[in-house]
C-alpha cells in the first residue's frame, strides 16, 4: 500500500492533475532533453505514468509520493490490467514505470524500485507485414494512375512517385524521410544521408530510380530549391516540411488506388524494402547497416520472414509436403 506522504510536495504533485503529476511531469522534461528520445515515446510514456497514476489512486490511495509504492501494488496492476489490456500496451506502461523509477533513483527521491525483479508479460512474436514484389509495383504506379484520372495535379504525382519510392527503395523510417535537405542527397555517389534514431547518421544507397525520382522534384519545386531547404513540402509554392502525418494520409490514397490494403502504413514499405532485399541475396549485415539497427538480432526477423514464405511456398508446392 502506498504511505500517505503530507505536505507541500504531496499537493504540489495532485495540483498537477493526477497524484504524483508533479514528479512525473519533471521526468518527461527530462525526456524532452535527452537524445534520441522520440516524440511518439514521449507522448506513450505520458500517457501510461498518467494512467498508472490514477489506476493506484483508486486502488492503494496513491498520493503523489512514489516511495510509498509497493512491490504487491505494481504486481496487481499488472494482474488486473491484463484483463483489460493488450501485452504491447502493458509493456509500454511497465517500460514507463521503469524509466520513471530509474529517473528517481538517479535523482535520489527513491531507493529502491518496486519494479526490481518484475517481468513484463511476453509479447507474441508477430513477424513483419510486408508487400509482395508484385504489390510493390501496384502501388509505386498509383500516383501516376490518380494523374491520369485527374485526381492529383503532376507536381503531387511527383512528390508522391520520390516519397514511395524512397521509402521503398532506401527502407527509411517516416521522420528520416520528412527530415531530408536537399544537402542530405548526393545523387551522384547515389546516396541520402539521414539522421535516425539516437541522433545517429548514416548514408544510405536509395536507388537509381528513387534518386531520378527526387531530381525530377527538385526540377519542379524551385521555391524550395536550396541546400538547406526540405526535400519534402506540401506544396510547390511553400517550404513547409511535409509531416509524418501528411505521408500517411498521402500512403492511404495510393493504397486505395493500387487497390491494397488501407492499414498498411508508412513502416511497412521499410519492412518490404528490408525483406525484397534479404530474397534477392542481400547480406544480413548489409540490410541492418541499411536499416539502421543497433542490433543485428532486430534486422534477422526479416531471415524468419523468408523462411516462413519459403516453408509456405514448400507446403504448397512440393510433391513430397
Amino acid at each position: 500500500m502506498a504511505a500517505k506522504a503530507g505536505g507541500e510536495g504531496a499537493a504540489n504533485d495532485t495540483a498537477a492533475g493526477f497524484p504524483g503529476g508533479a514528479q512525473v511531469r519533471a521526468f518527461i522534461a527530462t525526456l524532452r532533453g535527452a537524445r534520441g528520445m522520440s516524440p511518439h515515446t514521449i507522448r506513450n510514456y505520458t500517457q501510461a505514468l498518467r494512467d498508472f497514476c490514477r489506476w493506484a489512486a483508486d486502488y492503494c490511495g496513491f498520493d503523489g509520493d512514489f516511495r510509498g509504492l509497493s512491490r504487491r501494488a505494481i504486481r496487481d496492476f499488472i494482474i488486473e490490467k491484463q484483463r483489460t489490456h493488450s501485452r504491447a500496451t502493458l509493456h509500454n506502461h511497465l517500460a514507463a514505470l521503469r524509466a520513471l523509477f530509474r529517473h528517481l533513483l538517479r535523482s535520489g527521491t527513491v531507493e529502491t524500485s518496486p519494479l526490481l525483479g518484475l517481468r513484463s508479460p511476453k509479447l507474441p512474436k508477430q513477424l513483419p507485414r510486408f508487400l509482395t514484389e508484385k504489390q510493390t509495383a501496384a502501388l509505386l504506379a498509383a500516383p501516376g494512375k490518380l494523374h491520369e484520372s485527374g485526381r492529383i495535379d503532376a507536381w503531387v504525382r511527383t512528390r508522391d512517385e520520390a516519397v514511395l519510392e524512397l521509402l521503398y527503395g532506401a527502407g527509411l523510417r517516416v521522420a528520416e524521410l520528412c527530415g531530408l535537405d536537399h544537402a542530405h542527397v548526393d545523387a551522384g555517389a547515389g546516396l541520402v544521408r539521414v539522421l535516425g534514431k539516437g541522433r545517429k547518421t548514416r548514408l544510405i544507397p536509395a536507388g537509381a530510380i528513387a534518386l531520378a525520382a527526387l531530381q525530377r522534384l527538385r526540377r519542379i519545386s524551385p521555391f524550395s530549391n536550396t541546400a538547406d531547404s526540405p526535400v519534402f513540402t506540401t506544396g510547390p509554392g511553400t517550404a513547409k516540411r511535409l509531416t509524418p502525418r501528411a505521408v500517411q494520409l498521402l500512403l492511404k490514397r495510393h493504397l486505395a488506388a493500387a487497390d491494397l490494403p488501407p492499414d498498411l502504413t508508412p513502416h511497412k514499405l521499410r519492412h518490404t524494402c528490408a525483406t525484397h532485399l534479404l530474397d534477392h541475396d542481400a547480406d544480413l549485415r548489409a540490410i541492418q547497416e541499411q536499416l539502421g539497427h543497433a542490433s543485428l538480432s532486430t534486422t534477422q526477423i526479416y531471415a524468419h520472414v523468408s523462411l516462413a514464405r519459403l516453408k509456405k511456398t514448400h507446403a504448397l508446392s512440393h510433391p513430397r509436403a
